[in-house]
């Protein structure tokens, strides 16, 4: 399976009170560091083949922090940027919240697009498509990190699990937090969803615990052991 790992960026001074979206120049915050920090000490024990970044200073920020120590450079690639917001760039959240667009991306997101900006469907798209790319690039034994953006890791979560774009508000990613999506042959597993705890993938050993594979499924019968 390919494992990627899904990092949000830490926090900013405009995290939360303000949308910045693409907004130029937004660096992390001493908090911001402080995560970018905790998440590398995270998963320091973890082998990455690629540490994949969103093209805006807080996510490049927070995977150099990542890479630090390791021999992985930090690769952009533009699919990972934040959704295009358009005319809401930069605006308040409160303010927002009173324009009749807001309960679309709220309820029904599949049929949002931003003023002057992009869809939400078409930020999936593209994101998704970023994944699956890389996926065919780094081979079935890769393990990545993703370092990108709240709506863009739900999007991508949202995809792995079947749902509905309409469904992806339901997900949580917090800033700092590492979400784990498995690609296997016939299906994408998520492994961890918003955590703030140590990382530790189980060996291949391990996904073969679960009982021979009689049934042409990637899913062990049973459930399977687990990782610890």
């Amino acid at each position: 399976m390919t494992t990627l790992l899904l990092a949000r960026h830490g926090l900013t001074a405009l995290t939360g009170p303000v949308l910045a979206g693409r907004t130029p120049g937004v660096h992390l915050s001493d908090a911001g560091r402080a995560q970018a920090a905790a998440l590398a000490g995270r998963v320091a024990g973890v082998r990455l083949d690629a540490i994949v970044s969103s093209p805006l200073e807080r996510c490049v920020e927070t995977a150099r922090a990542v890479a630090e120590g390791r021999e992985t450079d930090v690769r952009i690639d533009e699919r990972f940027v934040e959704c295009g917001y358009g005319q809401w760039t930069g605006r308040p959240l409160k303010e927002l919240a009173q324009d009749p667009l807001w309960q679309v991306v709220q309820a029904h997101p599949s049929a949002a697009t931003f003023p002057d900006g992009e869809s939400l469907a078409d930020m999936q798209h593209r994101a998704v498509a970023a994944v699956r790319d890389w996926n065919r690039r780094l081979g079935e034994k890769a393990v990545y990190l993703v370092c990108s953006h709240g709506d863009v890791i739900k999007a991508i979560v949202a995809d792995a699990l079947g749902l509905h774009l309409d469904h992806f508000q339901r997900i949580t990613a917090d800033p700092g937090a590492l979400t784990v999506i498995r690609y296997a042959p016939l299906r994408p597993f998520l492994s961890r969803l918003n955590d703030m705890g140590e990382l530790r993938l189980p060996e291949d050993s391990e996904e073969k615990d679960g009982g021979e594979n009689i049934t042409g499924s990637d899913a062990a019968v049973g459930g399977g052991p687990g990782t610890t």
